[in-house]
């Protein structure tokens, strides 16, 4: 297990995930990853979300992987 943390960002802000989650694997980060990203933009706003990314970091600060947040978009129409 370990300490994973879920930063947002785009061109002009950062959202600081402080409080991580304690994960089992890589498999699992990328699950909670994805919930994050569409806990976000399930959420009736008028953000657009298609320029974010969420940055999946663990406890030392090392970046493990990015999910573009247009991957829980989809294409454009």
């Amino acid at each position: 297990m370990t300490q994973v943390y879920f930063h947002c960002s785009n061109p002009q802000k950062v959202f600081v995930d402080y409080h991580g989650a304690v994960v089992d694997d890589l498999v699992d980060a990328r699950d909670q990853a994805t919930r994050v990203v569409q806990s976000f933009t399930d959420e009736r706003s008028f953000v657009d979300w298609r320029e974010w990314v969420l940055h999946v970091s663990d406890d030392q600060g090392d970046e493990l992987f990015v999910v573009p947040f247009t991957f829980a978009l989809g294409k454009p129409h």
